[in-house]
């Protein structure tokens, strides 16, 4: 296990700057996730780090090692690095235990007890004679892992790795993995563009976009109290309410709510106008007779099983304008008609820039 420390990083690709400086630590045995669009740099970083990619300038050290930086420039091959790959990539002619031992140095593949620790770590123990096409995905994608897992490197990068999968396997496999690398104690690095992945699988998300990291804290920070309105709008899916704040009090089509302040004087006394946050399951949905709340009417929606998002337009702060707000509850879209619309907790307030 080591920590990996990146600093001030930039890469230049042709014309394009990819990277702009991007700061980010990844405790020893911590997994982190960084999430970003397509486009935004997340494959440049990771190959950056498995040493695919030379950076203009910064600094990337596993450890106590600097790996580039200074003038220094460590080949990949003697990174201590393990690459869990998209799709698994392994061998259709070798076993099961094949694939694993050829990640270990040579004069240890045939005898090595670490091909039987690492499968069992994956909770594959007496797959080792099955060929791959015998497997599942998701079995294939953990012998990708218990292969990057079997010469105990100092790093795991995972690139995307349950893009591959039906929607229905992922989220099994996600906690398998997750479960493996705990066991590990690995030090892990996830590039994704798969919100649900990142906040489940790592104990931090960075978001990366225009290629700096915009905020790298806690799943749970990163959700309930982002840094910006884009970081917002990318992690989950947003209510926003134009509003005029003043004193931790928003005056929006909503009513009156509290609202924590994201930027300078944002809880003052003093007004200023801007964006309250929500996010859906804030948002309750009422009867047209309820003694409170904020009359609408249910334009739409969308049934997902486990719960449904709800499309409801209410009344704007000024006359003729109108909010579509989204509300997630259980239950059916219910018909087109009159509600009214509660809010709990507290909003995030994003000033006008």
């Amino acid at each position: 296990m080591s920590t990996l420390s990146i600093r001030d990083l930039h890469v230049t690709l042709g014309d394009l700057a990819v990277l702009r400086g991007v700061d980010l630590e990844v405790t020893s045995g911590g997994i982190a996730a960084v999430l970003g669009p397509s486009g935004c740099g997340k494959t440049t970083l990771l190959r950056a780090v498995a040493g695919f990619v030379r950076p203009d300038r910064g600094e990337i050290r596993i450890g106590e090692t600097v790996v580039d930086g200074g003038g220094r420039h460590v080949a990949p091959e003697r990174r201590g690095i393990a690459l869990v790959p998209q799709e698994g990539a392994l061998f259709p002619h070798l076993t099961v235990g094949e694939n694993v031992a050829f990640g270990l140095p040579r004069a240890q593949r045939r005898r090595s007890p670490r091909v039987g620790e690492v499968l069992d770590l994956v909770g594959l123990s007496g797959f080792g004679d099955r060929r791959p096409d015998e497997l599942s995905g998701g079995q294939q994608q953990r012998v990708a892992l218990a292969r990057a897992l079997a010469p105990d490197p100092s790093l795991v990068l995972l690139d995307e790795p349950f893009s591959a999968l039906d929607a229905t396997l992922r989220e099994s496999v996600r906690t398998q993995v997750r479960e493996a690398l705990d066991r590990a104690r690995a030090t892990a690095l996830v590039v994704t563009h798969d919100q649900d992945e990142a906040l489940s699988v790592a104990d931090t998300v960075a978001v990366l976009d225009t290629g700096v990291i915009q905020m790298h804290d806690s799943p749970q920070a990163v959700y309930r109290t982002p840094s910006g309105l884009g970081v917002a709008r990318f992690v989950g899916q947003v209510v926003e309410l134009p509003a005029r704040v003043a004193g931790g009090v928003a005056s929006t089509a909503l009513g009156d709510l509290l609202v924590e302040g994201a930027g300078p004087d944002g809880d003052g006394a003093e007004a200023q106008d801007g964006v309250v946050m929500l996010r859906p399951e804030q948002l309750r949905l009422l009867g047209a007779d309820a003694p409170d709340g904020t009359p609408g009417e249910v334009v739409g929606g969308e049934y997902y099983g486990h719960d449904a998002l709800v499309r409801v337009r209410v009344a704007g702060a000024r006359e003729g304008e109108g909010v579509v707000v989204q509300v997630r509850t259980l239950g059916v879209v219910p018909e087109r008609g009159s509600v009214r619309v509660g809010v709990t907790g507290r909003g995030r307030f994003f000033p006008v820039a």
